[in-house]
């Protein structure tokens, strides 16, 4: 008697299709796991891209809601044919196509009184220091030597600081000066009002306000018909102006400080900070917008940010009121 052995396995036929599976359940267990990471990257970059959105959008609606002015955009001129209400600028850039060389957008408004960067207990928009802020403008109200804002598309035609020698120019008019002084008219018909006084910031021919003891000293109208609080000095507080613009997809804040940093050898507008707070950013659009009655001023925002990646975007809007945190 013998015992027939058998010897049992994989014939070739087998082992080539065991091996054909084990190659397609290893490459779905790929992909599905490939598709996992890149969902992961993309809510990643999509949270990524809301986080500096949102940090950039507050930064702006904190700053508008506790300043006590709006100083840009201005109203829109019925004289030109752009929207100076509106300023949208865009990575890549519009053409426009209006009369005016280049789209940019910018928000400036007067320094909140909330900040005091060199830790003196003044605010840094009071800048003689007397408890006050704002109330003795030069004719050159912001300060900087420059026609509106310095460095600045004051009006929207995407010229900055043109006729740069009429400095005194605060709203970029073709060199006409101090024709709108701060009385609540609008005396150059431009449809902006108070946006352009002279050293007599109400035009009434009188030291502070004709007929009135400005400083409660006892005295009425004395000193220098430039000296509008009635403290014994002349254009000694300026409008601090702070903005937001973009450059080359990336928003930047100016601020002002009460130090001198340009290097005059006074402390004026041409002193400032500037810091990113977003990059990749495609729309910057801001909107005065018209017809708000009882001293409200109300601003659109939109701000769209894209990675330069993948083309993932993220867009915010809001309202926000000027002053409406004071």
């Amino acid at each position: 008697m013998h015992r027939e052995i058998r010897q049992l396995g994989f014939t070739l036929v087998e082992l080539l299709i065991a091996l054909m599976l084990a190659a397609m359940l290893v490459a779905a267990i790929g992909g599905v796991a490939g598709q996992v990471v890149a969902t992961h990257d993309h809510v990643n970059e999509r949270n990524d891209l809301n986080r500096l959105a949102r940090f950039a959008m507050d930064q702006m609606v904190r700053m508008v809601s506790h300043s006590r002015l709006l100083l840009l955009p201005m109203n829109d001129k019925p004289a030109s044919n752009w929207l100076e209400n509106v300023r949208e600028e865009t990575v890549p850039p519009t053409t426009p196509t209006d009369d005016s060389t280049k789209y940019t957008a910018v928000l400036a408004v007067t320094l909140p009184a909330f900040q005091d960067l060199d830790g003196d207990g003044f605010p840094d928009a009071d800048d003689d220091r007397d408890g006050r802020i704002d109330e003795d403008l030069y004719n050159d109200r912001n300060n900087d030597f420059g026609p509106g804002i310095y460095l600045i598309d004051d009006d929207g035609d995407g010229l900055v600081d043109e006729n740069s020698a009429w400095w005194w120019d605060d709203d970029e008019a073709n060199a006409v000066i101090d024709e709108d002084p701060i009385d609540g008219i609008d005396n150059d018909g431009d449809n902006n009002v108070d946006e352009d006084p002279s050293d007599d910031m109400n035009a009434d021919g009188c030291p502070g306000i004709c007929g009135v003891d400005d400083d409660a000293d006892g005295f009425i109208d004395e000193g220098n018909v430039a000296d509008d609080d009635e403290d014994g000095q002349n254009d000694e507080d300026w409008y601090n102006a702070l903005v937001f613009y973009l450059d080359n997809g990336i928003l930047k804040q100016r601020t002002p400080v009460p130090w001198d940093i340009s290097g005059g050898g006074i402390v004026g507008g041409q002193d400032f900070i500037v810091s990113a707070i977003a990059e990749n950013v495609t729309r910057l659009r801001i909107e005065r917008v018209p017809g708000t009655t009882g001293g409200v001023q109300l601003v659109d925002l939109t701000l769209d940010l894209t990675s330069p990646e993948t083309g993932e975007m993220v867009s915010l809007q809001t309202r926000v009121r000027v002053g409406g945190a004071l």
